[in-house]
């Protein structure tokens, strides 16, 4: 789908674990410039429901699983997201749904941008209007 796509990771372990590395620029196709993380969310919440004008977002599930749905304002996939090696990448001017969260659920945010408030669109109807006429 356009504007979403799953990234997987190297993974390397041992008898000591597991372990993935991801590195700005080699393994996200940006530089890092933010890193967020949400848990304790139950299964009935929905978080996001925004798109962001200008930054890009790879989302991991590091522990548990949730789903996340992605909108392009053409087309809507829902992914689950439920191991540590696998990203899914959302570009800019993707919706964004992330739901159905387990009660051990951390899921990383990683961004090429820093936070700003006015990159936000939180409301459906006006990411659809300004995804599909500027």
């Amino acid at each position: 789908m356009n504007g979403a796509r799953i990234c997987i990771f190297t993974m390397k372990g041992d008898s000591r674990g597991n372990l993935v590395a991801i590195e700005g620029n080699i393994d996200l196709d940006f530089q890092i410039s933010r890193v967020f993380y949400i848990f304790n969310s139950s299964p009935q919440i929905i978080r996001g429901k925004h798109a962001n004008r200008r930054s890009k977002i790879c989302f991991i599930a590091v522990a548990g699983t949730c789903r996340i749905v992605v909108d392009n304002g053409k087309e809507r996939e829902e992914f689950l997201m439920d191991t540590p090696s696998k990203g899914l990448l959302c570009d800019s001017m993707t919706w964004k749904e992330m739901k159905d969260f387990s009660s051990d659920c951390v899921l990383l945010g990683i961004s090429d941008l820093p936070y700003d408030e006015g990159e936000y669109i939180t409301d459906y109807d006006a990411f659809l209007q300004e995804i599909n006429h500027g």
